[in-house]
């Protein structure tokens, strides 16, 4: 018997040890979840998801990037939060119980000294939470885009978000967690979108479809832009803003996580989070993109995809929200 017991530790050992290294692992899905894009997202597909809520109302998202620290947008939260809001974790359903969801306060909030509430500019914000977290098959850590990224435009990518399901501000939120797949879109063509109303900066990503189709929305806020490099998933972006939910020419903006590398490292305690270089191959075409004096363009190579459940954060709903979480609370939103 005792030599029984001896070999079916040492068999079982290796099996754990690999088991706790894949758990310990940014980008890295341990359950086996096919991922289909614009309907209800299965519990263990986006492990690394977070939910922020204040009087049981879910108001933005946020991604985990390591055992005590979530990532989001500054325009998501003040300091008031430190003191009401809570961090829902291993859940795709909001309103239904389960044993694998974790609910844990906030013990510190950094956001970036020069994030601008106007232009929405680093929009970029750390929470930490009141106590580490245990990783599980349905509680994970997202890597997050290197400095020396470069994400080219038309490149696939993920959002995921509990926001508002319409092409409107105002639509039904959903309480089970959306999934949608948008392109990525270059620098160049988004500024020519945005340039009658917004400045879209270096610290900002853009994704979406020319005739809008699918976006993020009111409520997504916060969560994480993804894309995929190998079998990991790395966060390029943060829901930060746009004008309404997939609408034509108007994709949605993120904070481009890949510039905020040192400062994240520089702030974040305890087990630093990974960092994943994505280089996209061959050359952009966004270089060589032309913006008409008009704005109109020929974006016949742009598209595809069927009309999905969009949402986008939109910029006049950003600015309010931000105006009535300052003076009024979370429950005004």
């Amino acid at each position: 018997k005792r030599w029984w017991k001896v070999g079916v530790t040492c068999c079982i050992c290796p099996f754990l040890l690999i088991f706790s290294s894949l758990l310990s692992e940014c980008g890295r899905l341990t359950t086996n979840t096919r991922i289909i894009g614009g309907l209800d997202a299965y519990l263990g597909m986006w492990p690394w998801q977070a939910s922020l809520h204040q009087n049981g109302f879910a108001f933005c998202g946020g991604s985990l990037i390591s055992h005590q620290w979530v990532l989001t947008a500054a325009h998501c939260v003040t300091w008031y939060d430190l003191f009401v809001t809570e961090v829902q974790l291993g859940t795709v359903e909001l309103d239904a119980v389960s044993p694998h969801r974790v609910n844990l306060r906030l013990a510190q909030i950094i956001c970036h000294p020069a994030y601008d509430s106007e232009t929405f500019n680093n929009d970029i914000c750390l929470l930490r939470l009141s106590k580490p977290v245990k990783f599980t098959k349905y509680i994970q850590p997202i890597c997050l885009a290197s400095e020396t990224s470069d994400i080219h435009d038309g490149k696939k990518a993920w959002v995921t978000g509990f926001g508002v399901t319409g092409k409107i501000s105002t639509g039904s939120s959903s309480n089970k967690l959306k999934e949608v797949d948008v392109p990525i879109i270059g620098r160049k063509r988004c500024r020519c979108y945005y340039k009658q109303t917004a400045s879209i900066t270096d610290n900002m990503i853009c994704a979406g479809y020319f005739d809008g189709r699918k976006d993020s929305c009111q409520g997504d806020s916060g969560g994480p832009l993804m894309i995929k490099k190998g079998r990991k998933w790395v966060q390029a972006g943060i829901v930060s803003m746009g004008e309404g939910c997939a609408l034509p020419l108007s994709p949605g903006v993120y904070t481009r996580v890949s510039q905020y590398e040192t400062w994240i490292k520089d702030m974040v305690t305890g087990t630093t989070p990974g960092f994943v270089t994505f280089t996209s191959p061959g050359i952009d075409k966004d270089l060589s993109y032309f913006c008409h004096l008009n704005g109109t363009v020929d974006e016949k190579s742009f598209g595809g995809g069927e009309n999905l459940s969009p949402f986008n954060h939109s910029l006049a709903f950003s600015v309010l929200a931000t105006f009535l979480h300052v003076f009024f609370g979370k429950e005004y939103i």
